[in-house]
């Protein structure tokens, strides 16, 4: 009999242009391994709602970013996607998760910290942001997240946040472990901080020419080396370090030249998914999005029966005499 295959989840918010940080970071972590596992892939819309407010830029978002997972290369005969907002146990589970996790802990959280310390609007989705990533992990009992360095500290979160529900209603979840590519798990930006759409520092995955210049163009550079570090540290997630000595030993203090052989590699690495993007309907996402969705559906309400059983919401109260 064949060993049934582990369960592996991975979502990316539709709250904007993915960017190659994005592709490093979780998209190519997850078509690396989705085939080894029983995989689902989750189009995050309701944690796109901490930063994006135009409903039809996020319902835009939202095809977007399936037509980017398909251009990619992820099957999906062989991995569910779904959307988010189609399946209401995760909002479900979230509030449950809610009701057990501190205040104090959530303020913990990188992402609450970092947008409070901005004088950012530090809403209630943000601080509740990990209990609804927690829900959206354990409600497939997900053995294994891909995700980048800096999204670590959620997978720990869903941890903590599943052993204390175990530890209250009996063992119910499972703990999902982390994973991460090492070397390329944090992308550095144009300004050498993690590459971010909210540092504007992104360069576009599925840009046109002109857009992967323009952000290449403004990579900062600096002159403590022979070599423009930032650039290096993109350029070698897309040519081999081997192949680039002599590209760069060739081109000492020419950071034009290195820049522009940049932007020749990404193209080649990258233009075949640009072109496999162009073919790929609005319909055909929608009718991918609704099987998906009917699936998960089916999985997270049989998890959540036994999730409303342990707490005491669901009972046979109808039928008392």
């Amino acid at each position: 009999m064949a060993e049934e295959k582990k369960r592996l989840l991975t979502g990316l918010q539709p709250s904007g242009q993915l960017h190659i940080g994005n592709y490093f970071g979780a998209l190519k972590p997850f078509l690396d391994v989705y085939d080894d596992y029983e995989s689902f892939l989750c189009a995050v819309d309701y944690h796109a709602l901490t930063t994006v407010r135009d409903p039809k830029q996020l319902s835009q978002n939202t095809l977007a970013i399936v037509r980017d997972y398909l251009a990619a290369g992820v099957d999906p005969k062989k991995a569910t996607i779904f959307k988010q907002s189609d399946v209401s146990a995760h909002t479900e589970l979230a509030w449950i998760f809610n009701c057990i996790t501190p205040m104090a802990f959530l303020e913990l959280a990188h992402a609450y910290k970092d947008a409070a310390g901005k004088g950012k609007e530090a809403t209630a989705g943000l601080m509740t942001y990990p209990t609804l990533m927690a829900a959206d992990i354990v409600l497939y009992d997900t053995d294994i997240v891909p995700v980048g360095e800096d999204q670590r500290q959620h997978i720990e979160y869903a941890r903590e946040i599943v052993s204390k529900f175990n530890r209250a209603f009996g063992d119910t979840f499972k703990e999902p472990k982390e994973l991460i590519l090492k070397d390329v798990a944090v992308v550095p930006g144009t300004d050498g901080r993690k590459m971010s759409k909210s540092y504007g520092n992104t360069i576009p995955l599925f840009g046109t020419k002109d857009e992967i210049t323009k952000a290449v163009m403004s990579i900062v550079t600096d002159s403590k080396g022979e070599r423009p570090e930032y650039v290096y540290a993109i350029h070698k997630l897309v040519r081999r370090e081997s192949e680039l000595e002599s590209v760069y030993e060739n081109n000492k203090n020419n950071y034009k030249a290195l820049k522009e052989a940049l932007i020749e590699d990404l193209g080649q690495r990258f233009g075949p998914m640009c072109e496999r993007r162009k073919n790929i309907t609005d319909a055909q996402i929608i009718q991918i999005l609704r099987d998906g969705g009917e699936r998960a559906k089916a999985i997270s309400e049989a998890k959540m029966k036994t999730v409303r059983a342990r707490i005491g919401v669901e009972g046979n109260y109808y039928d008392i005499s």
